[in-house]
Protein backbone atom coordinates (compact mmCIF):
# COMPACT_ATOMS: atom_id res chain seq x y z
CA UNK A 1 0.00 0.00 0.00
CA UNK A 2 1.67 2.81 -1.17
CA UNK A 3 -0.18 5.93 -1.65
CA UNK A 4 -2.92 7.59 0.11
CA UNK A 5 -6.59 7.54 -0.50
CA UNK A 6 -9.92 8.72 0.84
CA UNK A 7 -11.19 7.25 4.21
CA UNK A 8 -7.41 6.39 4.91
CA UNK A 9 -7.18 5.45 8.33
CA UNK A 10 -3.41 6.37 10.15
CA UNK A 11 -1.97 6.21 13.38
CA UNK A 12 0.63 8.52 14.81
CA UNK A 13 3.46 7.40 16.74
CA UNK A 14 5.66 10.69 18.07
CA UNK A 15 9.26 9.17 19.76
CA UNK A 16 9.14 12.87 21.92
CA UNK A 17 12.55 12.08 23.45
CA UNK A 18 14.17 11.49 19.70
CA UNK A 19 12.55 14.61 18.09
CA UNK A 20 13.15 16.61 21.28
CA UNK A 21 16.78 15.78 20.93
CA UNK A 22 17.45 16.17 17.01
CA UNK A 23 15.11 19.65 17.17
CA UNK A 24 17.37 20.89 20.17
CA UNK A 25 20.75 19.69 18.68
CA UNK A 26 20.13 21.17 15.22
CA UNK A 27 18.19 24.27 15.92
CA UNK A 28 17.96 24.73 19.65
CA UNK A 29 13.96 24.86 19.50
CA UNK A 30 11.45 22.65 20.17
CA UNK A 31 8.48 20.69 17.90
CA UNK A 32 5.47 22.24 17.37
CA UNK A 33 3.28 18.98 18.11
CA UNK A 34 0.22 20.73 17.06
CA UNK A 35 1.92 21.44 13.42
CA UNK A 36 2.76 17.80 13.47
CA UNK A 37 -0.36 15.83 14.21
CA UNK A 38 -1.92 18.03 11.46
CA UNK A 39 1.12 17.12 8.82
CA UNK A 40 0.88 13.53 9.54
CA UNK A 41 -3.19 13.06 9.53
CA UNK A 42 -3.43 15.39 6.53
CA UNK A 43 -7.02 15.08 5.86
CA UNK A 44 -6.72 11.16 6.99
CA UNK A 45 -9.23 9.62 9.48
CA UNK A 46 -7.20 9.51 12.77
CA UNK A 47 -7.20 6.63 14.53
CA UNK A 48 -4.53 7.21 17.10
CA UNK A 49 -1.96 9.63 18.04
CA UNK A 50 0.42 8.51 20.51
CA UNK A 51 3.31 10.62 21.89
CA UNK A 52 6.19 8.41 24.00
CA UNK A 53 7.78 10.69 26.70
CA UNK A 54 10.51 10.50 29.58
CA UNK A 55 9.79 11.94 33.29
CA UNK A 56 13.09 12.92 34.34
CA UNK A 57 11.34 15.33 36.88
CA UNK A 58 12.47 18.67 35.17
CA UNK A 59 10.98 21.57 35.15
CA UNK A 60 7.33 22.12 33.36
CA UNK A 61 7.38 18.32 32.06
CA UNK A 62 3.81 17.56 33.42
CA UNK A 63 2.49 21.28 31.50
CA UNK A 64 4.07 19.59 28.40
CA UNK A 65 2.53 16.19 29.24
CA UNK A 66 -0.77 18.25 29.69
CA UNK A 67 -0.67 20.30 26.67
CA UNK A 68 0.32 17.32 24.38
CA UNK A 69 -3.25 15.81 25.32
CA UNK A 70 -4.79 19.00 24.48
CA UNK A 71 -3.51 18.70 21.33
CA UNK A 72 -5.17 14.93 20.56
CA UNK A 73 -1.93 12.49 21.64
CA UNK A 74 -2.05 9.97 24.62
CA UNK A 75 0.85 10.01 26.39
CA UNK A 76 2.60 6.78 27.48
CA UNK A 77 5.01 7.86 30.22
CA UNK A 78 8.44 6.21 31.36
CA UNK A 79 10.39 7.33 34.22
CA UNK A 80 14.29 8.10 33.92
CA UNK A 81 16.23 5.02 35.47
CA UNK A 82 19.62 6.29 36.85
CA UNK A 83 21.87 2.99 37.74
CA UNK A 84 24.13 3.15 40.61
CA UNK A 85 27.50 3.81 38.44
CA UNK A 86 25.35 7.57 37.49
CA UNK A 87 24.51 6.49 34.20
CA UNK A 88 20.87 7.16 33.32
CA UNK A 89 18.59 5.02 30.36
CA UNK A 90 15.09 5.61 29.48
CA UNK A 91 13.78 4.94 25.75
CA UNK A 92 10.28 3.42 23.77
CA UNK A 93 12.05 1.41 21.00
CA UNK A 94 10.18 -1.87 22.63
CA UNK A 95 6.94 -0.14 23.66
CA UNK A 96 6.36 1.76 20.23
CA UNK A 97 7.23 -1.28 18.39
CA UNK A 98 4.84 -3.33 19.99
CA UNK A 99 2.07 -0.27 19.79
CA UNK A 100 2.91 -0.35 16.21
CA UNK A 101 2.35 -4.12 15.36
CA UNK A 102 -0.83 -4.08 17.74
CA UNK A 103 -2.26 -1.04 15.85
CA UNK A 104 -0.81 -2.47 11.99
CA UNK A 105 -4.54 -4.59 12.27
CA UNK A 106 -7.13 -1.63 12.69
CA UNK A 107 -4.92 1.18 10.23
CA UNK A 108 -3.92 1.59 6.57
CA UNK A 109 -0.95 3.73 7.77
CA UNK A 110 1.09 4.39 10.76
CA UNK A 111 3.08 7.74 11.07
CA UNK A 112 6.77 7.05 12.65
CA UNK A 113 7.75 10.24 14.23
CA UNK A 114 11.78 9.40 14.76
CA UNK A 115 14.69 9.12 13.32
CA UNK A 116 16.21 6.02 15.02
CA UNK A 117 17.51 3.33 13.14
CA UNK A 118 16.20 0.80 15.39
CA UNK A 119 12.96 1.00 13.90
CA UNK A 120 14.12 0.15 10.19
CA UNK A 121 13.14 -3.29 10.55
CA UNK A 122 9.99 -2.20 12.54
CA UNK A 123 8.79 -0.67 9.55
CA UNK A 124 9.64 -3.74 7.21
CA UNK A 125 7.65 -5.75 9.30
CA UNK A 126 4.27 -3.45 8.80
CA UNK A 127 4.87 -3.07 5.53
CA UNK A 128 4.64 -7.04 5.25
CA UNK A 129 1.72 -6.71 7.12
CA UNK A 130 -0.01 -4.38 4.25
CA UNK A 131 0.55 -0.95 6.29
CA UNK A 132 1.77 2.17 5.04
CA UNK A 133 4.50 3.88 6.61
CA UNK A 134 5.23 6.97 6.73
CA UNK A 135 8.57 8.46 8.93
CA UNK A 136 9.06 11.91 9.79
CA UNK A 137 11.71 13.77 11.24
CA UNK A 138 14.67 15.64 10.37
CA UNK A 139 17.28 14.16 7.39
CA UNK A 140 20.30 15.13 9.68
CA UNK A 141 19.54 12.86 12.60
CA UNK A 142 17.27 10.46 10.60
CA UNK A 143 19.14 6.89 9.94
CA UNK A 144 19.75 6.76 6.22
CA UNK A 145 18.23 3.13 6.63
CA UNK A 146 14.65 4.19 8.04
CA UNK A 147 14.61 6.88 5.19
CA UNK A 148 15.37 4.07 2.14
CA UNK A 149 12.63 1.36 4.29
CA UNK A 150 9.84 4.08 4.75
CA UNK A 151 7.27 4.42 1.93
CA UNK A 152 7.87 8.29 2.62
CA UNK A 153 9.97 10.50 4.57
CA UNK A 154 9.42 13.61 5.60
CA UNK A 155 12.14 16.09 6.34
CA UNK A 156 11.16 18.09 8.75
CA UNK A 157 14.19 20.56 8.12
CA UNK A 158 12.33 21.30 4.33
CA UNK A 159 9.58 23.56 6.55
CA UNK A 160 11.18 24.21 9.68
CA UNK A 161 8.82 27.61 10.68
CA UNK A 162 6.40 24.86 10.09
CA UNK A 163 7.44 22.79 12.50
CA UNK A 164 9.29 23.84 15.15
CA UNK A 165 8.43 26.47 18.01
Amino acid sequence: MNEIHPGQRIAVLADSQNLYHSAQSIYSRNIDYTALLDETVSGRELTRAIAYVIRADADEEESFFDALTDIGFETRIKNLRTFADGSKKADWDVGISLDAVTLANHVDTIALCTGDGDFTRLVRHLQHEGVRVEVYCFENSTAESLVEAADEFVDMSADTDRFLL
